[in-house]
């Protein structure tokens, strides 16, 4: 299925340029991943302490956006300028499933939102990046099948807080969770089945 994760390579060829500068000036792939975290866990705090809040809302998308360039850049910065380690790629995976934690589940106390279902979104949301990386220790390619990657979660759950500030009927956004919900099922059931078939071709 479609994802926004197709639109990866053109994402990093328009932040490479950024992904050197970094590297010149000293700063480590690691850095630019505990950055993201705390962006997240920052603005994650914000939205347990103002529930509901419109500025607290509205800082969803764009602290999304920072994260996700700032995902793209460490990749780039480890791949492209020998910052690879194995210290980065535990902190890639375990910083994605953290930042999506803090900067998520905060949205579930936002009035009239069904806290049980946004609680779930959250939940399904990590299991999907659970069975990918899952997909690993059967021999399988790390799993980025869609339709709720990460990416599309991130759009997802930034409409979610922009109809959040607007004041919109719960109705909306409780259907949007509803939306998230079902497609991150079909996410985890896609990532299974790719897993299997290609360990199987193995």
């Amino acid at each position: 299925m479609p994802s926004i994760y197709d639109f990866k390579p053109q994402f990093q060829a328009w932040l490479r340029p950024w992904a050197g500068e970094l590297v010149k000036r000293g700063v480590t792939a690691n850095q630019v991943t505990l950055a993201a975290f705390v962006l997240s866990l920052v603005v994650g705090l914000l939205l347990t302490l103002n529930p509901g809040r419109t500025l607290p809302l509205l800082l969803v998308p764009v602290a999304l956006f920072a994260r996700m360039a700032l995902n793209a850049l460490d990749g780039m910065m480890a791949r492209e300028h020998g910052q690879q380690s194995r210290l980065g790629a535990l902190l890639n995976e375990l910083g994605d499933v953290a930042s999506d934690a803090a900067l998520y589940m905060p949205l579930a106390l936002i009035p009239g939102l069904c806290a049980v279902m946004g609680i779930t979104a959250v939940t399904l949301g990590i299991a999907t990046e659970v069975v990918g990386i899952a997909a690993l220790s059967i021999g399988a390619p790390r799993g980025y099948q869609g339709p709720m990657g990460k990416s599309d979660r991130a759009v997802a759950f930034s409409v979610l807080a922009v109809v959040a500030a607007m004041g919109w009927h719960s109705a909306w956004t409780n259907l949007i969770v509803l939306m998230i919900v079902i497609l991150a099922i079909t996410t985890i059931a896609n990532r299974i089945r790719a897993a299997l078939a290609s360990a199987t071709k193995d």
